[in-house]
């Protein structure tokens, strides 16, 4: 209620008499009131301002004969004026560019709007509002200056964040520059050149992209780092000894070299055909990893400050990729190399056959802990492991070997069902290995390697379960002996379960990790499903090459590693 009456108090003031004429006083926008036949009723005083005339000499004077001139100061016909012809037409119109006199004699062009006034349905005249037109020219180049500084501005941010996220999709150095190629030409430059330090001194350019994408032509040199403390011309070697970046014009590109390096790289900024040219360190000053040299050729366009300081951002972002990239490379093949040697050659007893492979993930994504295993036990029967550590890095792959050789230990002469060694593992886990938690299979297989007949008893720890081919062209998922995985919370103290099932002569046992059945934006029935389809297609294909061609045939898109191991059993 209190609002509605100061609401009502205000509207009272803006009906008083002399409210609207305060408010015209005030205007900042230069006004002047006409009636019906141009003659000047009222002006404010930033028209005075702007006309040089005061409000007295004009009031009762023709508008357009006191103030409407051509280009050399003389009158204009009045079936000429714009604002004459609004007045017939009693119209809103606008102008701009029209010349009018100043009290002092002088010519400034204006621009214009103008509105009927009426009462009541009765027209009264017009209002013309209006400007000084350089100084609105001024005003717009200035506001369109500023807005194109802003879009630049927010071009440069977005492309160093747009940069930010796509290499940090990938842990592959050669995939991350050639993204950074893609980016930054030709957004922010026409040739772009990435030069990484090696060992022993050495410098290598890895990658070149023009206009044309990747050039190979101008790739994979390598000069020697001339020796830090030297004084270098060159920016390359300035940078690439942790100097500051560098910005080059166009006599910059041309000047002369001092050595191997600079040399090679002045020949790559001529084939350019450089005008201008930034040189930037990869990483930070303390441990520069490379340099990031970018190239203008329009001689109308060349870098500036602001350029080199976006620039310089982009260089110490790429330098952290890479070098994240590098670590990731050398732990990757540390963690290959050890999954691959404990991948012994598996035994082939009797008539029985075998075949395995294991599948790294695919570039960019982390190494896993997936393994397989076969061996003989002292009894002669043969136990299949398949096993899955969690995590992706080379603690899990040291975990997984920890998993393979304590596995082996306790199956060795273990005479008890598969839950039950599982369960001796799952209780030795915690004390002497760093695994958190596993999935895997134990299989046994019980019978005489030349003729059977063939039992199969094993046990899962949260595995997926083994798939059975047989050669009436049957799959089927051997689904029993589920157990929790290894390393979940103890449970009821009940022991794991086993599972037993007598194979027909020529059957064919998959064992394999999920690696082979999780695809990102799938579920695991689909997975399962696919599967199953492909391996009988393969059915009656030697082991080897339904091993070879089974990953094959799954679609692309897993970013696990990927363990497969196969049993035949003969057919009589």
């Amino acid at each position: 209620m209190v609002e509605g009456v100061a609401g009502e108090g205000r509207w009272r003031s803006a009906a008083e008499p002399g409210f609207w004429q305060r408010v015209v006083g005030q205007l900042g926008t230069a006004l002047i009131v006409g009636d019906t036949a141009g003659r000047i009723l009222a002006v404010n005083p930033a028209a005075e301002r702007l006309l040089g005339r005061t409000a007295s000499s004009m009031r009762g004077e023709d508008a357009h004969d006191l103030l409407h001139r051509d280009a050399d100061g003389g009158s204009v016909p009045r079936e000429q004026c714009p604002l004459l012809r609004t007045l017939a037409e009693r119209t809103e119109a606008r102008g701009e560019g029209h010349l009018c006199r100043r009290g002092d004699g002088r010519l400034v062009a204006i621009s214009w709007s103008a509105s009927p006034l009426t009462d009541d349905g009765v027209f009264m005249g017009m209002a013309v509002l209006f400007t000084d037109a350089a100084a609105d020219r001024t005003a717009r180049r200035e506001r369109a200056a500023y807005t194109r500084a802003l879009e630049d501005l927010t071009e440069r941010l977005t492309l160093v964040a747009e940069i930010t996220d796509v290499l940090g999709q990938t842990l592959e150095t050669d995939e991350a520059l050639a993204r950074l190629g893609r980016l930054l030409v030709p957004r922010l430059a026409d040739w772009a050149a990435v030069d990484l330090r090696a060992g022993s001194g050495q410098v290598h350019r890895v990658a070149v992209t023009g206009p044309g994408g990747r050039d190979a032509a101008l790739e994979d040199w390598h000069e020697r780092l001339p020796e830090p403390g030297k004084e270098a011309h060159s920016p390359l070697v300035r940078v690439l000894n942790g100097g500051d970046p560098v910005l080059q014009g166009e006599a910059d590109v041309t000047a002369p070299t001092d050595s191997a390096l600079a040399a090679v790289h002045s020949g790559f900024l001529r084939a350019a055909r450089a005008t201008s040219a930034v040189t930037v360190p990869l990483g930070s000053r303390q441990q520069v990893t490379g340099a990031l040299t970018l190239v203008r050729t329009d001689p109308a366009h060349p870098f500036d400050t602001d350029d080199l300081t976006v620039v310089s951002d982009i260089g110490r972002r790429v330098g952290l990729v890479i070098d994240n990239a590098r670590r990731f490379g050398r732990q990757r093949a540390v963690a290959e190399a050890m999954q691959r040697n404990l991948l012994a050659p598996l035994p082939q007893p009797g008539r029985l056959r075998l075949a395995a492979r294991y599948q790294p993930a695919p570039a960019g994504s982390q190494v896993g802990g997936d393994w397989y295993d076969a061996f003989e036990r002292k009894d002669g029967t043969l136990a299949l492991v398949i096993g899955d550590v969690v995590g992706h890095d080379l603690t899990a792959a040291a975990g997984m070997a920890q998993l393979h050789g304590i596995l082996r230990s306790l199956a060795w002469d273990h005479s008890g069902p598969p839950g039950a060694v599982v369960d001796r593992l799952d209780d030795a886990m915690p004390a002497i290995t760093t695994v958190p938690m596993a999935t895997l299979v134990l299989a046994l297989l019980e019978g005489d390697p030349h003729s059977g007949p063939w039992t199969l008893r094993w046990t899962s720890a949260g595995h997926p379960p083994p798939l059975l081919l047989t050669q009436d062209g049957q799959a089927r998922y051997l689904e029993s002996g589920q157990g929790v995985l290894l390393g979940a919370p103890p449970g009821t103290g009940a022991g794991r379960p086993s599972a037993a099932e007598v194979l027909p002569p020529g059957s064919t046992l998959l064992l394999y990790t999920d690696g082979l059945i999780e695809i990102p934006g799938s579920d695991l029935d689909t997975g399962l499903a696919r599967l199953r389809h492909h391996a009988l297609a393969l059915a009656h294909e030697p082991l080897d090459t339904l091993c070879d061609q089974l990953p094959a045939r799954m679609p692309p898109g897993s970013t696990d590693d990927v363990a497969l191991l196969a049993l035949r059993l003969p057919s009589s």
